[in-house]
């Protein structure tokens, strides 16, 4: 099973993909989508670039699945709406590719990777080359990113049916379409 892991960001979000085999992970790609060129007003722009950065990634390694991190309010409800939007185009390009998507805290992807949920991010950054054997330490986004896939790998074929049940929502697979209802308009 191939994972693309997202650590999103409106700025920066890093991605990373491994695959999943008989219990063992191989590091295939990891890197950033960076919107820090554009101007901070220019959201519609930003989002713009998130979600074609996500799709290209999609396209060139193929995943089977995707795992992405909740993110709870932080201390600025500002850049919480933000992240929330970011996040929303990042689940919307990899929906309409028909993938599933699981989500983590990062809690859970400390816990998963690291085996406690305080882990800094330089023992993040640690844990991932070891468990994917990597020559040298990938970027803290990437290698949350990559954390987050390795989370999902460990999860196991039983959270990734819940994540793919879940994922649609209301009983939408891939592929499934929502269906419209008319409501009432004036003259009705």
């Amino acid at each position: 099973m191939r994972i693309l892991g997202i650590d999103p960001g409106l700025r920066t979000t890093g991605f990373g993909v491994v695959d999943e085999e008989g219990g063992q992970l191989r590091y295939v790609a990891s890197g950033t989508i960076s919107t820090q060129h554009l101007q901070t007003q220019a959201l519609p722009a930003r989002l713009k670039v998130l979600f074609d950065g996500i799709g290209e990634v999609v396209e060139r390694y193929q995943p089977d699945c995707a795992a992405m991190e909740i993110v709870f309010v932080n201390v600025n409800p500002q850049s919480t709406l933000l992240l929330g939007q970011a996040r929303g185009a990042l689940i919307t390009a990899l929906v309409t590719r028909d993938l599933a998507v699981a989500e983590y805290t990062a809690l859970q992807m400390k816990q998963a990777v690291a085996g406690h949920g305080r882990a800094q991010k330089s023992q993040i950054q640690e844990m991932v080359k070891r468990l994917l054997s990597l020559n040298g330490l990938p970027g803290t986004d990437a290698a949350d990113a990559l954390g987050l896939a390795i989370t999902h790998a460990h999860a196991g074929k039983a959270m990734a049916r819940l994540a793919a049940a879940d994922s649609l929502g209301a009983g939408l697979r891939p592929g499934a379409k929502a269906s419209y209802r008319a409501g009432r308009s004036r003259g009705s």
